[in-house]
């Protein structure tokens, strides 16, 4: 439709225009590591719930029109504290849990830079639904079909939940460190919507990030403002040259560790490509792609442990049982 309309969009993913996204994306492609087989990804929020719908029913706030926020999803009573702050994205009539709130964000830098489409396969590895709240702790592993930045196929596994990443070998870092100290704790909603990057010490695995194996060794992106890392064989690998190389090759600029200066430059993109200066790096051709990957992979954990196979032709998937998630039941008002 936008092609069609020649209409200008931008999804709102501030930090795909952020340095270090971008020289992320450029070194991977460069071939810094050779061809990418294997993606972890992760964050340790808990946007889940496992438990029962409130009971009872409070006034609803003078500011507040209820009936509007439902929206489409079924009528519910009001109860004070448990849709917000923050909370509805924990529940499936509102939100997509943390792999939806959390991996749009995340997922963007690997999914750009490897130049991906929608997945083949998508497995989540989690507790058995309970058709109110999404579950605590997620484990998505999707098979992707190769690109020129690929091996044949690609596996990527996103991670959620306290205590996420768990212990694994590609995430070891030079000196042992596998986690970060705080990674066990579910912080509070607060700390949960805070834009504060939590900056990672020297040799500890941020909280949030994500992690290439290639042929040629490994790259660390922290989740965000700060610099990606290179390391082979257990060791980090100074690429400074590098990464001066494709800053000034494409015009980079000093990263900036703000973000109130960082975010408006994904919105004045938009705005310029709107004046017809440029265009847009994050359009709805793109960021389509992206939301169908993620949002394949909340569907699965309506599934526990079970492997979905996705047909990109028919939009379907091979078992039909899953099928029935594609599409809203919308209330009419």
């Amino acid at each position: 439709m936008p092609k069609k309309k020649n209409l200008v969009t931008q999804m709102g993913i501030q930090v795909h225009s952020f340095y270090d996204y971008r020289l992320a994306t450029l070194l991977i492609q460069s071939g810094i590591i050779g061809k990418v087989h294997t993606v972890h990804a992760w964050s340790p929020k808990s946007w889940g719930y496992n438990g029962d719908e409130p009971q009872g029913e409070d006034p609803v706030p003078d500011q507040l029109d209820w009936n509007l926020w439902l929206g489409t999803s079924k009528e519910r009573p009001y109860k004070e504290g448990f849709y917000h702050p923050g909370n509805w994205r924990k529940l499936m009539d509102y939100g997509c849990g943390t792999l939806g709130d959390m991996g749009v964000h995340i997922f963007d830098t690997p999914y750009n830079a490897l130049n991906l489409d929608v997945p083949l396969t998508v497995k989540n590895e989690c507790r058995e639904p309970n058709g109110f709240g999404f579950p605590e702790n997620n484990t998505v592993t999707y098979e992707f079909p190769g690109t020129e930045f690929t091996t044949k196929n690609l596996k990527w596994v996103w991670y959620d939940g306290p205590g996420m990443p768990p212990k694994h070998e590609d995430l070891v870092l030079p000196g042992g460190k596998t986690s970060s100290e705080n990674q066990d704790k579910d912080g509070s909603v607060k700390d949960k919507i805070s834009l504060d990057a939590g900056m990672a010490g020297a040799g500890e695995l941020p909280s949030q990030g994500a992690m290439f194996i290639g042929k040629k060794g490994r790259l660390l992106l922290p989740h965000f403002m700060q610099l990606p890392q290179k390391i082979v064989k257990g060791k980090y690998v100074d690429i400074s040259k590098e990464i001066a190389e494709v800053s000034e090759a494409n015009n980079l600029g000093e990263p900036i560790r703000n973000y109130d200066s960082e975010g408006p430059k994904h919105y004045h993109q938009f705005v310029d490509a709107c004046l017809g200066k440029g265009q847009t790096t994050a359009p709805f051709s793109y960021a389509g792609r992206l939301t169908e990957t993620i949002l394949l992979g909340v569907i699965a954990g309506r599934f526990p442990n079970k492997t979905l196979h996705w047909d990109t032709e028919t939009a379907k998937f091979a078992e039909d049982e899953a099928n029935q998630f594609l599409g809203g039941d919308y209330r009419e008002f």
